[in-house]
């Protein structure tokens, strides 16, 4: 006997015909962290009047996504969710195939997926601030891609402690100058229609690195076309103890 088949997908409308091309989608790996429904409260709270399309893509898993249908359920008229569950990890860091470790081909899967032109990008325990969307997307049209600046904030308290001037600071700036620049995901909105394969580099490492440098792997890709950068916070991204950006906020490096 077959084993009963696995749902992989879930919808959750919005007030317009599915088939119809959202304005922005919003692109988000997670692994069901805890801060998941702040992180998808912020797009609620966008101050875009344009419709927005989340595509979440469930890597291994620290709980039930089925927990969070209350969630789904609160989200505004312009929303709507589409839900990915595959019944394994696409990651090799958990036994799949593609080197990106967080997530695997997961932001691949997702931005092509996506029914819309416009494609932002978030992690499940960073947030947007309500400009975000409405900033970027204004700045982004009629170029490869746009994005705004992020705040950095501790984990633990949520404490503000710095824009960050070190790496995500745009094409051949910053720490990572050397290797062409960067701008963190987050910040990121791009045009998939200009950017040809390129979505496809979220699976792969950066010059066959460890697995956690797809962020690198897919800016790189993109980086030569035309953009524009809103030079205001628009994303709070959180750092751990440990994480090498407080040695920069304490010695008020530059690079």
């Amino acid at each position: 006997m077959l084993p009963a088949p696995i749902s992989i997908g879930r919808y959750y409308p919005d007030a317009a015909p599915a088939q119809k091309p959202s304005d922005v989608a919003v692109v988000m790996p997670t692994v069901l962290r805890e801060q998941l429904p702040q992180a998808i409260r912020s797009i609620y709270n966008q101050d875009y009047d344009g419709r927005i399309q989340i595509n979440i893509g469930v890597d291994i898993s620290l709980g039930e996504i089925s927990h969070h249908d209350t969630l789904f359920d609160e989200r505004p008229d312009n929303v709507s969710i589409m839900i990915v569950t595959l019944p394994y990890s696409t990651s090799a860091r958990h036994g799949g195939i593609h080197p990106a470790s967080d997530g695997g081909s997961l932001r691949s899967i997702l931005g092509y997926a996506a029914n819309a032109q416009h494609i932002a990008f978030l992690d499940d325990d960073n947030t947007y601030l309500p400009n975000h969307i409405s900033l970027v997307r204004q700045a982004i049209e009629g170029r490869v891609w746009a994005s705004g600046q992020r705040i950095l904030v501790d984990e633990d308290t949520d404490e503000h402690l710095a824009i960050d001037i070190w790496d995500s600071v745009g094409p051949d700036k910053g720490r990572f100058k050397e290797l062409g620049g960067f701008i963190d995901p987050n910040c990121l909105m791009v045009d998939k229609t200009r950017i040809g394969v390129a979505l496809g580099q979220w699976s792969r490492a950066d010059g066959g690195g460890s697995g956690v440098t797809a962020d690198r792997a897919f800016f790189r890709s993109i980086s030569a076309g035309n953009y524009a950068m809103v030079m205001r916070p628009t994303v709070l991204y959180r750092i751990r103890k440990t994480n090498i950006m407080r040695n920069f906020i304490r010695e008020k490096a530059v690079f």
